[in-house]
């Protein structure tokens, strides 16, 4: 199967002002993840990219905007994606929220959280790994076994994404970091999802491209045993 460059949307004017944003409209990319935006194009240079897939949200489409241009790719859209839908919690106050009953369910046991007048976080993780699954199989038919793709989306949407390729209860997915403008990779394959890196803020990506199969490789859904020997 293809592999999966996960990019969190770079920082945005919601970021650091302790409100939870959410779908709010209005926000953007600050002058931090404009630059973060604009240091993608460099960053992944040595990445063949086949595809690009993002949220419908501003700052996930202002985060991969020059990447794409450089690209000649044009992103797909697909609402599956999108930031959690927080419902009445959205546009407020972290500090206003920290003493509410459901914020130790998000904080334990986010399996069993759903937000009022919004979604669960559960439902979050099904929408979102099974629109993943399906992305990379399309793009695995269209252009083979060692095709990379990049998906732009938002921290809890990616961390249940990477708690889901981990093989981790939906109840641990707040162990998991994703920053702003971090990349995370997984390549899945028929037997098994492969997590090649997480929250990295580094430039160096040529090794997540799959190399030629060698004839003594062992199949690709195998793990190597007693551990891989680098490149």
């Amino acid at each position: 199967m293809a592999t999966l460059v996960l990019l969190r949307h770079a920082r945005s004017t919601a970021n650091g002002s302790g409100v939870l944003a959410g779908r709010s409209e209005g926000v953007t990319l600050d002058p931090t993840g404009q630059r973060q935006a604009a240091d993608l194009v460099d960053r992944l240079a040595e990445v063949t990219l086949h595809g690009i897939v993002r949220s419908p949200l501003p700052r996930c489409e202002q985060t991969v905007n020059a990447l794409a241009a450089a690209r000649g790719i044009d992103p797909v859209v697909d609402d599956a994606f999108a930031e959690v839908d927080y419902g009445a919690w959205t546009g407020k106050a972290i500090k206003d929220l920290v003493g509410e009953p459901l914020w130790k369910v998000v904080q334990q046991h986010p399996s069993a959280a759903v937000f009022p007048d919004g979604e669960g976080l559960a439902d979050v993780q099904a929408r979102a790994v099974r629109a993943v699954r399906a992305h990379d199989a399309r793009i695995t038919a269209e252009h083979g076994e060692r095709a990379v793709w990049l998906l732009c989306s938002h921290g809890d949407v990616i961390k249940s994404i990477l708690s889901d390729a981990l093989g981790q209860h939906l109840d641990t997915f707040q162990r998991i970091v994703v920053d702003p403008a971090s990349v995370s990779v997984i390549r899945y394959t028929e037997t098994r999802p492969f997590v090649l890196r997480m929250n990295d803020a580094g430039k160096e990506f040529a090794s997540v491209v799959p190399p030629e199969p060698k004839p003594d490789e062992a199949p690709s859904g195998d793990a190597t045993v007693g551990g891989t020997t680098g490149r």
